[in-house]
């Protein structure tokens, strides 16, 4: 069912779509590029793969992903809330590096006092002495994927694996600058915009503004 009340089987949609000549953006196999540096912080895995049914900015998940620019590759960070899989942080620049995440959580939509644990992979990346200064300063806690092991945070993966089909994969980007107008403009539309089928099919703005009266009861 769509949000226009229609009531549309999985049959159905594929006939229309083969008579349109339609394919799925979901179906083409795309280039993935791996990293074998890692972060040996002696920093456990809090979240445990707990991602659901969390408190609003509980737990914010971090990744990095890759983008063309012209002729050479750039990279996006995005920060995650688990409790309305909201984008609540995001940037984009040349290096895949420490600023680019530092960036990412100084741009924060809310306070960043009221954010509880961050967590990611053991990318090198988020292994920084800035990092750790900003994070402690705002008592947040750190939370660290197990070495090797990609489940220990699906859920920022999986964001970026939609990041990268609906967005990064059906544009070109000439210039740092122009990527990052465009991603401005999708990270918008992902968090009022688009329907999430985790969250029963509303956007992740509705879902935590519907679940703020069932909390504060």
């Amino acid at each position: 069912m769509d949000r226009l009340g229609y009531q549309v089987s999985r049959r159905r949609i594929s006939r229309i779509m083969k008579e349109n000549c339609l394919v799925s953006n979901y179906t083409l196999a795309q280039y993935k590029i791996h990293t074998n540096s890692c972060n040996e912080s002696n920093i456990p895995n809090i979240v445990d793969r707990d991602f659901d049914n969390r408190d609003k900015l509980e737990v914010a998940v971090s990744d990095l992903t890759y983008v063309r620019v012209g002729i050479k590759w750039n990279y996006v960070c995005t920060i995650v809330d688990l409790s309305d899989r909201e984008i609540i942080g995001y940037s984009a620049g040349a290096n895949k590096d420490s600023n680019l995440i530092e960036k990412a959580i100084l741009s924060y939509r809310y306070s960043l006092n009221d954010i509880r644990v961050f967590h990611s992979d053991r990318g090198k990346e988020y292994d920084n002495k800035a990092i750790d200064e900003v994070l402690e300063t705002f008592n947040i806690e750190r939370s660290l994927s197990r070495k090797g092991n990609p489940y220990d945070n699906a859920v920022s993966e999986a964001t970026n694996k939609i990041l990268k089909i609906e967005f990064i994969y059906q544009n070109k980007f000439v210039t740092l600058e122009e990527l990052e107008l465009q991603l401005a403009e999708y990270i918008y539309w992902y968090n009022y915009i688009r329907i999430h089928g985790s969250l029963g099919y509303v956007t992740p703005i509705e879902y935590r503004n519907e679940a703020v009266p069932e909390r504060a009861a």
